[in-house]
């Protein structure tokens, strides 16, 4: 065996370097990134550590989804080029990839104040307010974008698929136009079309716009291409077929979000963090009330917490109550972000409620209220904070909030489930749960045991809204809400659509909540063999509920 050492590779020469250079650029100029991004490669293996680059090298890291190593080029190469907004830009961009939302918008707002023409950064940071779920913002981003550089037609199919999203079909139309005109195959101009069809029950139409994509579109695009063509199929009635286009859907998300989001050794699944804190409350068992709530900002005259699981008609209900007034809802903020480092520790697992001392509750109070109001809730009468997943939250809002009402949906299991299978979330734990049916059913499991078991021990007013009485008995139903939460009875209650409508919805529910009193039951036994690995699991809660055939 050799003794000797491997040679590291000879630096380039002055006229290679230049060969190189000449290279990358014919290849940028014929928008070939791939090769001029092996061209790279080549460069900075033999010395040349020039910001252009690293900036191409990056690229290739961030398309193969290894995104602290783009973080990485980009870093170097920005230290080489200070004020290069485009290799800033690329940082931004790699940041929201990663799931960093809020370090990504802060890098793309400093990009766009250095260079307000910047087309490219405006388009990125529309992608991160809208990752975060601030969709006006995100439009007026995407609008500054074309202001820019009217050529950008990713920003067109946006704004087109956001209109087609709040039921704004004559606007989704024209802009979804543009986009095409720039670019055919623009995936969400595409999009916009396909869900006006898809809501006009055209599923042929909808088919017919999605499929030219598939050999096309990668990453989100795809994700949601395939979803819109499940729903194009089911329109038709061809369930096996719209369930192999969910599944082919949720498999490519796992395959996007697989390095961010897929559970390992030192990150529990979103179900094992609702498991452990299930364990700690029976563990606990009855807790005594907390003295009544007090804070030093203004607080709202009635407080309710609207939960249940995702898909089970916390939007419709939410908006329900939004239609009195007096009335303010705010939809899946995380209003209660301030408690996590004080009342969770760094595995997940709930900290001693009960030592909380009554100061740190004051000032959670404060920060709770802040948030709301920066949200631009109003906190002069009824307050509803909804979040279908904050049953994992109850031991903390009893501690804090003893004095709110809980409202639980209750939708059949299997719709629940189902619905969650079909639909595009943004990306966070919970979402990597939903994208397989066994695993959501097992979260679903996971969430009812809490909720149930924070219903036995925790000193809350709680009431059970169902689904079910909710679409076939609306009056009654809201009225036994509304004297739950001492709210007066106001027709407005049955004028929700409207509120809807007016409000904007950003949730997976917004066609169904404009179009009215949209009655979803049974939509399970359609797919019932497809369902077939998840109905045990989900057989309890089905029978404990009261929806057993």
């Amino acid at each position: 065996m050799s003794n000797k050492l491997p040679r590291r590779p000879r630096p380039a020469t002055a006229g290679e370097r230049a060969r190189l250079r000449a290279q990358a650029e014919r290849a940028l100029a014929a928008n070939d990134i791939a090769a001029a991004a092996r061209i790279a490669e080549r460069a900075i293996a033999a010395g040349d550590a020039d910001p252009m680059y690293l900036n191409l090298a990056a690229w290739q890291r961030e398309e193969a989804g290894d995104y602290s190593a783009a973080l990485d080029l980009l870093h170097r190469a920005l230290a080489i080029a200070p004020g290069d907004v485009l290799i800033a830009g690329a940082i931004g961009a790699v940041l929201r990839k990663d799931g960093r939302l809020s370090e990504a918008l802060a890098t793309l707002d400093r990009v766009v104040a250095a260079e307000p023409r910047h087309g490219a950064a405006w388009l990125e940071r529309g992608y991160t307010l809208e990752a975060m779920r601030l969709e006006a913002a995100a439009g007026d981003s995407y609008r500054r974008a074309v202001a820019v550089d009217a050529t950008l037609s990713p920003a067109w199919g946006r704004l087109a698929d956001a209109a087609a999203r709040r039921g704004e079909t004559d606007e989704a139309r024209q802009l979804a136009e543009r986009a095409l005109a720039l670019a055919p195959l623009d995936p969400s101009a595409a999009a916009a079309l396909a869900t006006i069809a898809i809501e006009a029950r055209d599923g042929p139409g909808a088919e017919a716009r999605l499929r030219p994509l598939l050999p096309v579109v990668r990453g989100d695009d795809r994700t949601r291409t395939l979803t819109l063509l499940g729903d194009a199929l089911d329109r038709q009635g061809r369930t096996a077929e719209a369930f192999a286009a969910y599944d082919a859907a949720q498999a490519n998300f796992r395959d996007v979000y697989r390095r961010v989001l897929a559970p390992g050794t030192d990150r529990p699944s979103h179900r094992a963090f609702i498991e452990r804190i299930a364990d700690q409350v029976a563990a606990r068992g009855d807790v005594a009330p907390a003295p009544a709530a007090r804070t030093a900002v203004e607080a709202a005259k009635r407080h309710v917490f609207l939960l249940g699981y995702p898909r089970s008609g916390t939007t419709l209900v939410e908006n329900i109550l939004a239609s009195a007034a007096g009335v303010s809802a705010l939809e899946e903020r995380d209003t209660l972000a301030a408690t996590d480092g004080v009342l969770l520790h760094d595995d997940g697992t709930l900290a001693d409620l009960d030592a909380i001392s009554e100061e740190q509750c004051e000032a959670l109070r404060t920060a709770y209220w802040q948030r709301v109001r920066g949200y631009g809730a109003s906190t002069a009468g009824t307050f509803v904070d909804m979040n279908p997943l904050g049953g994992a939250r109850l031991p903390i809002i009893a501690r804090l909030f003893p004095d709110a009402r809980i409202l639980v949906m209750r939708r059949d299991p299997r719709d629940v489930v189902l619905s969650c299978y079909r639909i595009n979330f943004t990306p966070s734990p919970a979402a990597w749960c939903f994208s397989d049916l066994t695993e959501a059913a097992r979260h679903y499991d996971a969430l009812m045991r809490l909720t149930e078991t924070c219903r036995a021990h925790l000193p809350l007013a709680f009431h059970e809204v169902r689904y079910d009485r909710l679409v076939t008995d609306f009056e009654a139903t809201v009225r036994a809400m509304a004297t739950f939460i001492d709210l007066p009875w106001t027709d407005d209650f049955l004028r929700f659509d409207r509120t809807a409508q007016r409000r904007g919805v950003g949730t997976a529910s917004a066609t169904q909540v404009r179009q009215g009193l949209f009655d979803g039951r049974g939509q399970w036994r359609r797919y019932a063999e497809q369902l077939a690995p998840a109905l045990p699991i989900l057989a309890p809660w089905v029978e404990r509920y009261g929806f057993a055939d």
